[in-house]
């Protein structure tokens, strides 16, 4: 057969929950805690109850273990460049998100992530992967950009990150090619949609429900989805930002316990590091990655 129109693409998201052949990373290679949100603030704040201490070793080998799981699972990982200045680019999920056409570079909001943007045109343009949109009209991060299903998408702002204006704009690029999109706020502690809902296969997600608005909650419904829940004491701690690698595969991470419980018990294969360095220090391995290709689930 001659021609290119039946060959696969390479570059893009037709899902969020197909087996995943392409992630960018970054590396934390100048990780330490800040004041960047309400989950670091909780953990500085109470340092003094809980005696836990930043280790940056500590850090790296949490990450070198996470990705050592995307490899053994036949994941090719990709990497923003280390920037000192930027310390928390290695959270790759907010400075751009993948769509079916390409990327959208964000508008991040967070002072000591402003300029992300910077590594992440860098990497797409270095790379040749398409850069569709630029987020201008608010600010908009990735986190808050969730692929459903094929033609759905999820979009989220809580005013700290990412904001109603931006959200709305990048609901209207996914509206012209189609796509429906909801927009919906959420609390600031879940910094980001993804840390209350991330698909894990076809109709079906992993959210903590009682945290979403009831329309919200009841819209999904109404298109066929079904959830694994979770409960606010593991969410609040990350356990919703979890990684579906596809064929029934799941990066989740330790500290959230129950909801590995019942993963596998549907009968899907959990992998749980643990990662409480970034979970401490606010962010999941959702956080920690940037899903470039997917294959058809």
């Amino acid at each position: 057969m001659t021609g290119t129109a039946s060959a696969p693409r390479r570059w893009g998201l037709p899902n969020d929950y197909g087996p995943l052949r392409d992630v960018l990373l970054g590396t934390p290679a100048f990780y330490r805690w800040i004041d960047a949100g309400p989950i670091t603030m909780r953990t500085l704040n109470n340092q003094e109850r809980t005696g836990i201490e930043f280790n940056l070793q500590t850090a790296m080998s949490q990450h070198a273990e996470m990705v050592s799981i995307f490899e053994s699972n036949g994941v090719s990982c990709h990497y923003l460049d280390a920037d000192e200045v930027l310390h928390r680019n290695f959270f790759a999920r907010d400075s751009s998100a993948m769509t079916p056409w390409g990327a959208i570079i964000c508008h991040m909001q967070l002072k000591s992530r402003r300029a992300d943007y910077v590594t992440a045109i860098r990497f797409y343009r270095e790379n040749d992967i398409p850069i569709w949109r630029y987020a201008t009209a608010g600010h908009f991060e990735g986190g808050d950009f969730n692929i459903l299903e094929p033609g759905f998408v999820l979009i989220g702002y809580s005013g700290e990150r990412s904001e109603r204006e931006g959200s709305e704009q990048v609901a209207q690029w996914m509206r012209e090619q189609g796509w429906e999109a909801v927009v919906a706020p959420i609390s600031r502690e879940f910094i980001h949609m993804d840390g209350l809902v991330v698909p894990l296969a076809p109709k079906l997600l992993v959210a903590c429900v009682d945290a979403l608005e009831d329309w919200l909650v009841a819209l999904l419904r109404g298109r066929g989805f079904e959830f694994v829940e979770v409960g606010y004491a593991e969410a609040k701690n990350l356990g919703v930002n979890l990684v579906a690698l596809g064929n029934d595969r799941v990066l989740s991470m330790r500290g959230a316990e129950d909801l590995n419980a019942r993963m596998r018990a549907m009968g899907f294969e959990v992998f749980d590091p643990d990662m409480s360095m970034f979970t401490l220090g606010g962010g999941g391995v959702h956080c920690l990655c940037q899903a470039l290709c997917r294959d058809e689930a």
